[in-house]
């Protein structure tokens, strides 16, 4: 829902109520992952997707019929037949989509969520999207606190646990019980969206590469920070696409951060310095935390120079094994654009395993 978060707030607060269609469940190759949403307004407007545009339409005249008729509907839509008009995903995944009435009496607790979103602070929207009664019951989820309710107070207790389970891994998914919330059983299907904070992109080194990285990291969604030491580079103008320009010594910047505790396993750290005195005690710091991605720029040269240098101040080789440098994929790339693509595309394919073949040279499933 996050992608249609702020569409949706300005519709409900108009007075609108909208369709809302959100992946719940994937299976297979399915394009889009598990709280993918599409918004489907009074006036037709369309904003989202929930497939890549594989059963966007069957989801739209859904979407339309249900805020009609109030009544929220779990589909499931798998492989298309041989008609070339059926609904289906050609990819060959299977995806439930839930589709429910959003509006002000609804949903109630939009604006405490969209309260938290903004100011970063994790919240989960725990909705039943399975039961004999209770399909369309939610709770919203904070670590510390729990509005909405189940008719059940097994249920909510529960369900308030296992949503802050997923919520602390970054994760949504559809949790299943019995029907009264017990542990084990069927009958109740309860899907968290989890809006944790965004991950960040932490960029050391106020160069032109660091403009372009901080440009894609925004659009992949990422906090974007260009720190760098000197002040005469690192101005906001030079970077207009990062959320934060900060001067500051780079090792203390990022171990600062990690005192605070705003870095964790999904921070992404692109060390753009090419100067030992500032890279070699950042990657000191940055090799010995719980970091998603390190990486560093330079030549194999200033690689084996910078490997020697940490070395000898007492890195370990299991920490050093974890620096990818030279920093990206080979792709050939020449400006600090294609730079920052292949830098991107690594950190994608070690999120997800990928291991950046040409998909033409594969075989097996595109979607791990």
């Amino acid at each position: 829902m996050r992608d249609v978060l702020a569409e949706l707030v300005r519709r409900v607060d108009g007075g609108e109520t909208v369709g809302v269609g959100t992946v719940v469940a994937t299976f297979s190759s399915a394009p889009r992952p598990p709280g993918a949403s599409m918004l489907v307004g009074a006036d037709g407007t369309v904003v989202g997707s929930v497939s890549g545009g594989c059963v966007e339409g069957a989801v739209y005249d859904l979407a339309r019929r249900v805020v009609e008729d109030a009544t929220p509907v779990l589909q499931r839509y798998g492989v298309s037949d041989d008609d070339a008009f059926a609904v289906g995903l050609t990819c060959g995944g299977i995806l439930d989509i839930y589709v429910e009435a959003v509006s002000a009496a609804t949903f109630p607790q939009l604006a405490d969520v969209v309260k938290s979103v903004h100011a970063e602070e994790p919240v989960a929207v725990a909705t039943v999207v399975e039961h004999p009664e209770w399909v369309g019951r939610r709770l919203v989820v904070w670590p510390d606190r729990v509005a909405g309710d189940l008719p059940s107070d097994r249920a909510r207790d529960a369900v308030a646990d296992d949503a802050r389970g997923l919520l602390a891994t970054g994760r949504s998914g559809t949790l299943h019980y019995g029907p009264d919330g017990q542990r084990r059983g069927e009958g109740l299907a309860v899907f968290v969206n989890s809006f944790e904070p965004p991950p960040r992109l932490l960029v050391f080194g106020a160069i032109d590469f660091a403009a372009a990285m901080a440009r894609l990291g925004s659009f992949l969604g990422y906090r974007v920070t260009v720190c760098d030491a000197r002040p005469v580079f690192a101005t906001r103008s030079r970077f207009p696409d990062a959320d934060e320009v900060v001067v500051d010594w780079p090792h203390r910047y990022l171990a600062a951060q990690a005192d605070l505790g705003r870095v964790d396993e999904r921070t992404v750290v692109a060390v753009l310095t090419h100067d030992p005195k500032f890279d070699v005690p950042l990657l000191e710091v940055a090799l010995r935390l719980d970091l998603g991605y390190v990486g560093a720029m330079g030549s194999r040269r200033t690689h084996d120079d910078r490997l020697r240098r940490l070395r000898e101040a007492g890195v370990e080789e299991n920490a050093l094994a974890r620096l990818s440098s030279p920093i990206g994929l080979d792709l050939g790339a020449r400006t600090p654009e294609e730079t920052a693509v292949s830098i991107a595309a690594e950190v994608i394919a070690l999120r997800w395993g990928g291991r950046g073949e040409r998909l033409t040279e594969t075989v097996g499933a595109i979607h791990r």
